[in-house]
């Protein structure tokens, strides 16, 4: 008993000791930490609160978690409230995505798409799949695109290797397209074996020469690769419309600058636009080349701000003879998108999607040229209401970024841009991939394919529309200030200018 008790004074004695010292150590950190804030003027609040005002940094930092995770409501955040993150979890692991008890969602919101169901929809036997959209009928190599919805740019560098390889064999599996985004054709775009966009940005990574032009040679032997299907030249992009990119020198690895052809470690930056285009000649000029070149379809990528210059190449299509338009146009919401950009870019410059793309869609089919010249819809299309909308305001086919991005783990964290993507989506770092595991994760990406065509259709059999490429802008209302809704083709009908030479920029 006695020497129980000596061991047990002996460890109380030890952690006594051990409290004093870790007391004594903390106090001495606090003092050090008080002279450090004291006596510098870097930061106001650390000078004036010496100590204190570090724990301000500290909550900033653990706002967005807190926020995210107890404070904010469902329908709260931005870009994407937490029901759309749910809804596209759900789909992707094959889950129950129904809810009880009525909607969450405000339909009196200025904007709020209230789709017009029919009095007498369409029976399931009555339905159709969506005709595959046809591109490029002028070209040698017309490419059909049967999905509703498709993967959007996103290059490999602003994405993981796991990340593409997970979209990758996802869109296989799923029948739908893989845009390459800026970066170059990667070979992790082409391991699933699904149909491939290849995106050509300013700075023309995979396909250009020393001084950044376009190298023939290089596009062509891109373009003989059975899987690419078609030629996207991006003009602009939502998160930075007016800007060209910038990829810092620690993340031109080997592998990146092959990939690009630019120099291993040295920053690449992207022009803000195309050396070789700077009017709607120039551009149907580079069209008309990229696409003798590649013999495939042949479009291009923009953000719609100024419309005056849209009026004006009809006008130069109409000179040069329709086989000579753009094959399509794909149009992204200034809104910002997957690409980490200027806030003064992303928050004020470029029209969102909601206005722009009913606009251009009325321009094409006022000057005869919406049969030839197709319209794929980009920009925070992530749920099936967001595609069902799309396809009223005009478009042919729908790409989402983001919505592929939550669908293999993404839980926007925001922190896209510092190389730390919590979840392996948009780093680099080996050990943050680890939990992207690509065979999983692509049958989420199909799951979640399945699931937006699957509720797409519901929504347009509700309308009484066959099919998602049947709906129309009659079978959609925009809630309006007064509380009440108005037919989207009314609007579009409103706010069609009496005159052409309206268009025409100041």
């Amino acid at each position: 008993m006695d020497f129980i008790s000596a061991i047990t004074m002996q460890g109380i004695g030890i952690l006594a000791t051990l409290f004093v010292l870790t007391v004594g150590f903390g106090l001495l950190a606090v003092l050090v930490m008080f002279v450090i804030d004291a006596n510098q003027s870097k930061d106001a609040i650390r000078h004036n609160f010496p100590v204190l005002g570090r724990f301000r940094n500290l909550f900033t930092r653990l706002g967005e978690f807190f926020r995210q995770y107890f404070f904010a409501l469902d329908r709260e955040e931005m870009p994407f409230n937490r029901a759309e993150r749910d809804w596209i979890y759900k789909s992707a692991r094959g889950g129950n995505n129904t809810l009880p008890f009525g909607s969450t969602r405000n339909l009196t919101l200025v904007g709020t798409p209230i789709f017009i169901n029919g009095a007498f929809p369409r029976l399931d036997e009555e339905a159709s799949d969506p005709p595959a959209i046809e591109f490029g009928s002028y070209t040698p190599n017309p490419y059909r695109a049967p999905s509703v919805i498709n993967v959007s740019a996103m290059s490999y560098g602003s994405l993981s290797k796991p990340a593409v390889q997970a979209l990758s064999h996802g869109a296989a599996l799923a029948g739908c397209w893989l845009n390459t985004g800026e970066g170059g054709l990667a070979p992790y775009h082409l391991e699933g074996g699904c149909d491939v966009i290849f995106q050509m940005g300013t700075a023309k990574y995979g396909c250009r020469d020393e001084a950044g032009l376009l190298d023939d040679e290089k596009l062509a032997a891109i373009a003989a690769h059975a899987q690419v299907k078609m030629i996207e030249v991006k003009l602009a992009q939502g998160a930075k419309p007016g800007k060209g990119g910038i990829l810092p020198a620690a993340k031109v690895t080997e592998e990146i600058a092959q990939i690009r052809h630019i120099p291993v470690g040295e920053p690449s930056i992207s022009p803000n636009r195309h050396p070789e285009i700077d009017n709607v000649e120039e551009l149907l000029d580079f069209i008309a080349r990229v696409r003798d070149v590649s013999k495939l379809p042949t479009g291009f990528k923009t953000v719609l701000g100024a419309y005056g210059w849209v009026d004006a190449l009809c006008d130069a299509i109409e000179r040069r003879g329709i086989e000579l338009a753009p094959d399509f146009i794909t149009l992204d919401g200034g809104d910002g998108g997957t690409g980490a950009a200027p806030m003064s870019l992303m928050d004020n410059v470029g029209l969102p999607l909601k206005q722009a793309l009913p606009m251009l869609s009325d321009i094409l089919i006022r000057r005869g040229l919406r049969e030839r010249i197709k319209i794929i819809a980009s920009g925070k299309l992530v749920t099936p209401a967001d595609v069902a909308w799309a396809y009223c305001a005009g478009a042919d086919a729908v790409n989402t970024a983001r919505g592929f991005m939550f669908s293999i783990g993404c839980i926007q964290a925001m922190r896209c841009n510092t190389n730390n993507c919590p979840t392996g989506v948009t780093t680099h770092k080996k050990h943050l991939q680890n939990g992207l595991d690509p065979k999983v994760k692509a049958k989420h990406v199909a799951n979640y394919v399945e699931k937006m065509r699957k509720d797409v259709a519901m929504i347009a059999h509700s309308c009484g529309a066959p099919h998602a490429r049947e709906l129309k802008p009659l079978h959609v209302r925009i809630q309006q200030a007064d509380g009440t809704s108005v037919p989207l083709n009314e609007l579009m009908e409103k706010r069609r200018p009496k005159a052409p030479h309206e268009y025409r920029d100041a």
